[in-house]
């Protein structure tokens, strides 16, 4: 007698996101050793294809950690208590004033079930001296500089 193999190595979007979701699923039931190594064969193989298709090179830490919040329906609030961090840091980093501290990348690697280097890349914080400047190359400059025309 056969026995149908349950996972294989993801080959398109649509079983990626299956995967992810069973994944989610298998997270919240009572873990028991067969369940582990079901998690971690699912985990495995999301990694794989992760890497493959560089799933989050595209974005930046902040936009990939707000296309999570919005997949999982958190709110702002709800990373403060999740990161063990104040509310006005949690703002910061969402507005891209403050970049991500090392705990706070491992604390949402693990929260979204991601590897670390998914937040742990550089990206462009608003300098708080040219912050009322609409043009985003020039917020991000770290001389001050006056706005045309005033």
């Amino acid at each position: 007698m056969e026995t149908a193999i349950k996972y294989t190595i993801i080959k398109n979007r649509g079983q990626y996101d299956d995967y992810c979701t069973q994944l989610e699923n298998l997270l919240t039931e009572e873990n028991n050793e067969t369940l582990q190594d079901e998690i971690d064969l699912l985990t495995l193989l999301i990694e794989k294809y992760d890497e493959e298709h560089n799933t989050f090179n595209e974005a930046d830490p902040i936009t990939l950690l707000r296309s999570f919040m919005a997949e999982h329906h958190l709110k702002p609030q709800d990373m403060v208590s999740i990161l063990g961090i104040g509310k006005s840091y949690v703002s910061d980093i969402l507005n891209y004033k403050k970049g991500l501290s090392k705990e706070v990348i491992r604390k949402l690697a693990a929260h979204f079930k991601v590897r670390q280097e998914a937040f742990n890349r550089p990206y462009k914080l608003v300098s708080p001296v040219n912050a009322h400047l609409r043009n985003a190359s020039v917020m991000n400059t770290t001389k001050e500089l006056q706005e045309i025309g005033h």
